[in-house]
């Protein structure tokens, strides 16, 4: 019953913040103005009409869509890890990501369709990679040690490409690299919602096993749960996962790390509850992000990933020091 209780004031906050970030931007719209179109938008103004319904809210719907997937796949990666830092990025998805951007570019590729797949085949081949090299050890130590790998070849490899890239490719990719959620239309959030609600329910349906692991690998394994085809699936799960989303907003930081780590100190380790309340208070996390990327610099905006990193940053920094400082006590 208290686990319902939370989930459901989460959503409450989601609709909330969602309906906040609806309203503001650099097209002034007055709270009788909005509530006017919302319940009669047949009888509004033209331009706010098409300011709200075709620019705002799918870019919302979007921020949501990739805030939940982000804090879904922290939240089973630290699980998985057995590691309380763990987040996508980890195993070399955003590198790999970020390799397949840049080398589209490079060849001359463009438009959101050629630079998501490239994104998302990178992001895939680097996990690829970094199984293939990492199952000749014990555990998932070889993951980690091979994606840190990855991400130091991927990201020279980056430098490379972009020491001979042109003034617009160099553009499009430092717009990319910032995070950004502009490139929201409805149907993008036509394609990528299904997609991402299936794969969180395949991670959420992991539960009783992340639980399990919170005592241990070998006593995980005397309970009956196959480790090795649950880190198969829950690894394949999560780069199709957050693949695509990363592919299409660049780096958006510290939302996969902050929001679980977070949550499971306040909230308790049950991902029975912490895996969908993550996916909750990630998307009001991300919303709010993109609502003051679209606010603090008006009429201009800042990039959603650079708010999510000079909020996020400062803010894990200060938790580290305050977890040393209560271990040292």
């Amino acid at each position: 019953m208290f686990r319902s209780v939370r989930l459901i004031i989460a959503l409450l906050a989601l609709l909330l913040v969602m309906l906040f970030a609806l309203k503001a931007g650099a097209v002034a719209v007055s709270w009788p103005e909005f509530l006017s179109l919302l319940l009669q938008p047949s009888s509004s103004d033209e331009l706010q009409r098409l300011v709200v319904f075709q620019l705002r809210l799918p870019r919302i719907l979007f921020a949501a869509v990739v805030g939940s997937a982000l804090a879904l796949s922290g939240a089973s990666m630290q699980a998985l890890f057995r590691n309380p830092l763990a987040e996508p990025g980890l195993v070399g998805l955003s590198a790999g990501a970020a390799f397949g951007t840049v080398l589209a570019l490079s060849i001359g590729l463009s438009g959101l369709f050629w630079i998501g797949m490239a994104g998302f085949a990178g992001g895939l081949l680097a996990l690829a990679i970094a199984y293939y090299l990492g199952r000749r050890f014990e555990g998932l130590a070889g993951i980690l040690l091979a994606g840190v790998a990855i991400n130091a070849c991927a990201m020279s490899i980056v430098s490379v490409l972009i020491t001979y890239a042109s003034d617009a490719q160099l553009r499009s990719y430092s717009f990319w690299s910032l995070g950004s959620l502009t490139r929201a239309n409805w149907t993008l959030i036509g394609l990528l919602l299904p997609w991402t609600f299936i794969w969180s329910c395949v991670i959420c349906f992991h539960w009783r096993v992340l639980n399990a692991l919170l005592i241990g690998e070998r006593e995980a394994h005397h309970l009956g749960f196959d480790l090795v085809r649950t880190r198969r699936i829950m690894m394949l799960s999560i780069a199709l996962l957050v693949g695509p989303l990363i592919a299409v907003t660049g780096g958006v930081a510290f939302v996969g790390l902050i929001v679980p780590h977070l949550l499971r100190m306040r909230a308790g380790s049950d991902h029975r509850l912490l895996l969908p309340l993550s996916a909750l208070v990630g998307a009001i996390v991300l919303v709010l992000a993109d609502w003051l990327s679209r606010v603090v610099v008006l009429p201009a905006e800042l990039p959603v990933g650079v708010v999510t990193s000079l909020v996020g940053g400062p803010y894990f920094l200060w938790l580290l020091a305050r977890i040393r400082n209560v271990g040292s006590n």
